[in-house]
């Protein structure tokens, strides 16, 4: 797999569930930040795209993944929407 490297790519972008609590900003640089309820970056790292198969790795060294299904993101037992 390869980071995404463009911000022209269909994932990157503000993902968040429904009730906004949590939050994947896919940043074109292939890094990402994840907020929690009021607690911005809470998780950082940097993530690759295949298809539409999502791989994650926190600074930490913790990994997940997921998939984008119809333009929503299915990870790790959370539905996230595009915002806006």
């Amino acid at each position: 797999m390869t980071a995404v490297a463009t911000s022209y790519h269909p994932y990157v972008g503000m993902w968040e569930t429904a009730d906004g609590r949590i939050r994947h900003e896919l940043l074109p640089n292939g890094r990402y930040d994840e907020a929690r309820g009021s607690r911005e970056s809470a998780y950082q790292g940097r993530y690759a795209v295949s298809g539409n198969h999502i791989e994650y790795w926190d600074d930490t060294g913790f990994t997940a993944d997921g998939d984008f299904v119809d333009d929503v993101l299915h990870h790790a037992g959370m539905v996230l929407y595009r915002r806006g």
